[in-house]
């Protein structure tokens, strides 16, 4: 056996001992590298006739060639190998039952929504929706807010940097009552020249936006306005309608319903409506969940009717606060953090 089979047979004792790609790149260097043997043989043809060098380059470069199939035959076999491994040891066990993704379930302020809906639906309430972002009109000039009335300014109502096509400032709405305004005048105006038109009764829940936020206040929070107007609806349907809705909502008659005097520019007469548990964590504490009164004239001519025909009440009412009562939480901010542990609760 001559220098060059001695040393492919060298090489290839070498690669097969290196148990990890490491190990076979250190003796790929000992043969191919710039201070291989192979290398050194290379540089040494120098001193060579060239008739000696050419015989002895083809020798060289044959054994090059064969020491290069060697390195590469046994990375592939390395590859494969820790493939293999890793193929066993990530194996999936096919008799194992199945990993199921867990059901979802609804939000406690969707669950307190959806029961709003239906218990007002029972009554023959309509609920309508409707956008988010509004005019400066429709938040507050139609429901006879005043040019200089608090909730106009940058510091309670969000506006947004646009105007409509007529010119008017654009807002996130800060209550749910422009819902009223656009029902209303849609309703009128499919009634018009019908003679007696027919009652409106309408719920209009939705996300409503403030700059306010603290444990009990949130700048996106959820309202539900409430809408009833007919030819001879009085403030004693107001009592009745609301009171059915707190017996249906909290599922029981241990309560007082309490209407104090307040003033609301789209309202008169106006009232705060505050409840009593008369049993329960909540005992005997007033807690107001509620305002509401008679709509203005002013609010009724922009809703497209008669003031002097047309008369009724209205309410607005925070679903996030009848959740918190309802289920006992102490803090809004955890209905809006996203925590499962926290809502998982209520599924």
């Amino acid at each position: 056996m001559n220098e060059l089979d001695s040393l492919v047979g060298a090489a290839r004792a070498d690669f097969d001992a290196a148990a990890t790609a490491a190990a076979l790149e250190d003796a790929k260097a000992r043969y191919l590298g710039r201070a291989g043997r192979l290398t050194e043989l290379m540089k040494g043809l120098a001193k060579l006739s060239p008739d000696e060098k050419k015989a002895r380059g083809a020798a060289i470069n044959a054994a090059k060639s064969q020491v290069e199939s060697l390195l590469e035959a046994r990375r592939r076999a390395l590859a494969d190998a820790e493939l293999q491994a890793q193929l066993k040891a990530e194996a999936l066990d096919v008799t194992l039952p199945g990993r199921s993704r867990g059901t979802g379930g609804l939000h406690p302020v969707s669950r307190t929504i959806e029961r709003i809906e239906a218990i007002f639906g029972s009554m023959g309430f309509d609920v309508a929706e409707g956008p988010e972002i509004e005019t400066d009109w429709m938040s507050f000039t139609a429901l006879n807010n005043p040019e200089n009335h608090p909730a106009r300014s940058m510091q309670d109502t969000f506006y947004v940097d646009l105007k409509d096509a007529e010119g008017r400032w654009l807002n996130l709405r800060p209550h749910t009552s422009p819902m009223q305004v656009r029902y209303a005048r849609a309703h009128a105006a499919k009634h018009a020249g019908q003679g007696s038109m027919p009652e409106i009764r309408v719920i209009a829940p939705g996300r409503t936006y403030r700059v306010d936020s603290d444990a009990t206040h949130s700048p996106m929070f959820h309202q539900c306005e409430g809408l009833w107007i007919g030819e001879n609806v009085s403030f004693k349907d107001l009592k009745v309608v609301f009171t059915s809705f707190v017996r249906e909502f909290f599922e029981t008659d241990d309560f007082d319903v309490r209407f104090r005097p307040s003033f609301f520019p789209f309202t008169e007469p106006s009232a705060e409506i505050d409840i009593a548990f008369r049993s329960g964590p909540l005992k005997g504490r007033w807690l107001e969940v509620a305002g509401s009164g008679q709509v203005h004239p002013n609010v009724v001519r922009n809703y497209g009717l008669d003031p002097e025909q047309h008369i009724g009440f209205a309410f607005g009412m925070g679903p996030d606060r009848l959740a918190m009562l309802r289920y006992g939480i102490d803090d809004l901010r955890l209905m809006f953090d996203g925590d499962l542990r926290f809502l998982t609760q209520f599924n």
